[in-house]
């Protein structure tokens, strides 16, 4: 792990590893930088670098008012100034991707390709919602083996996944106290959310639009409630030559290492080469 200086001060966390196509992975709102762990195996033969957002995980916390789409994009940028690279290809998952879309169209010359994680420009007001649920508030569960043990039926869009492995999940996003769980992001981020998306969501299909002539692909979970099927159809006509991938039994977001996540990120960073 390393860290960079945003112009406004913050310092920001980063990984960067291999050789290859630079691909810069942006993670979901609430997450961090080994969200894309598994995803590694899938991107070798690639430069892979994982920032933390400023409010999550080992970066500073700057207040609701920073954290915003624009100003993580801002970020990423300076991330790759800060490395001294002209390009990169943004792996991004839900925020992520959002912001991937955001820079292919406020800074198109910066990107080299983009793939989206359960994620497109139109989102529904039903997954806002779940988010609304849980983001900058501590769960009820009091340690992550009972918290690990409730997401079986929390996450009805998974089916399949051990319990051990939601341990592994779980133990990414909270941590124990005498107290009980706690998030381990900054809680400010519920307030930088609420007036990002306040509804009504207005779809932003021009972001989209700008992603021509980029590879890009598009992995969606089966049961996903933030990415609907007739979103991803509007997407691939635009895009016909979209690489798409659906995950089945995997709801918002795939962990990226089932067999149909691998593929397209393979296929992906192929069309990187």
């Amino acid at each position: 792990m390393a860290f960079f200086t945003a112009p406004d001060g913050a310092r920001l966390a980063y990984d960067d590893q291999g050789q290859g196509p630079v691909v810069l992975c942006l993670a979901g709102l609430t997450r961090e930088r080994h969200d894309f762990d598994d995803a590694l195996p899938a991107l070798a033969g690639a430069r892979v670098i994982r920032m933390d957002y400023r409010g999550r995980g080992e970066s500073d916390w700057t207040g609701a008012a920073t954290y915003t789409v624009a100003q993580e994009g801002a970020d990423a940028l300076a991330l790759l100034d800060h490395l001294g690279l002209a390009r990169a290809a943004v792996l991004g998952t839900s925020r992520g991707g959002l912001i991937g879309l955001h820079l292919a169209k406020a800074a198109p010359h910066r990107l080299s390709g983009l793939c989206l994680v359960d994620i497109g420009p139109e989102i529904p007001t039903a997954g806002l919602d779940r988010i609304l649920l849980y983001v900058g508030r501590n769960p009820a569960p009091k340690t992550l083996d009972e918290m690990a043990a409730r997401m079986p039926a929390a996450m009805t869009g998974f089916k399949g996944v051990p319990v051990a492995r939601w341990r592994a999940e779980v133990a990414r996003f909270y941590r124990e106290t005498p107290t009980g769980l706690q998030i381990t992001y900054d809680p400010a981020l519920r307030e930088g959310f609420l007036a990002e998306y306040a509804p009504p969501h207005r779809a932003d299909w021009t972001t989209w639009q700008a992603t021509q002539g980029l590879p890009v692909a598009l992995i969606r979970g089966a049961g996903s409630d933030l990415l609907t099927p007739a979103t991803v159809a509007q997407m691939q006509a635009i895009r016909p030559d979209l690489i798409l991938a659906e995950v089945p039994d995997r709801g918002h977001v795939p962990f990226l290492d089932e067999p149909e996540a691998v593929t397209a990120l393979k296929t992906w960073l192929e069309a990187l080469s």
